[in-house]
């Protein structure tokens, strides 16, 4: 998938005057793009729609218009862009009460690197995480994380034709397993293959 260049992106002024209908397409798009883990855990797998929506909303909240400042934002969220091999997605852990989410992020300490996806019998991709930065400690993680799954050919091809989709988290504080993953949210991540 083609990184986002400054010609891909709207003016300031262009974007006050488009914001409202390129928000309601990519609200759309990024419903097809999230898994829930549970209740509490979630995955949005991203792509080149939604890192272009996440640099105009920067540029738009930080009034950044200036060549220098646009490809400052640029290097910090093409890297969320899948390139062909994999799917890159932001994890949340979601406990609306503070003292609970505190609590759960001291329990669930390492989870990002127990996130997976299968494709059929394939083995397991377990998730990398955090390449930018690491966000855990040793007495807690954090509420988000970024992730990276990286596939081998042969599961691309598997996947292309026809192979199903699993995903799921072996923590020991949190075992979940989705046997199939919804096909629209299937067929939009193989998208992120070509």
């Amino acid at each position: 998938m083609q990184q986002l260049a400054p010609s891909d992106l709207f003016s300031l002024e262009d974007y006050a005057r488009q914001r409202e209908a390129f928000r309601a397409r990519v609200m759309a798009h990024k419903r097809h793009r999230r898994l829930h883990l549970g209740e509490h855990l979630v995955l949005c797998f991203e792509d080149r729609l939604t890192m272009q929506y996440q640099v105009q909303e920067m540029l738009r909240a930080e009034r950044i218009f200036e060549e220098a400042g646009i490809r400052d934002e640029l290097a910090a969220y093409n890297p969320l862009i899948p390139d062909g091999s994999n799917w890159k997605a932001t994890f949340m852990i979601e406990y609306p009460d503070p003292a609970e989410r505190l609590r759960q992020l001291e329990r669930l300490v390492g989870i990002e690197h127990r996130v997976w996806m299968q494709v059929d019998d394939h083995p397991a991709v377990l998730a990398t995480a955090d390449e930018d930065l690491e966000r855990s400690t040793p007495e807690k993680t954090s509420a988000v994380h970024f992730l990276r799954f990286e596939l081998t050919p042969a599961m691309v091809a598997a996947l292309k034709a026809g192979a199903g989709l699993a995903a799921g988290v072996d923590h020991p504080a949190c075992r979940v397993r989705i046997d199939a993953v919804p096909e629209l949210l299937r067929e939009s991540l193989l998208a992120d293959l070509d």
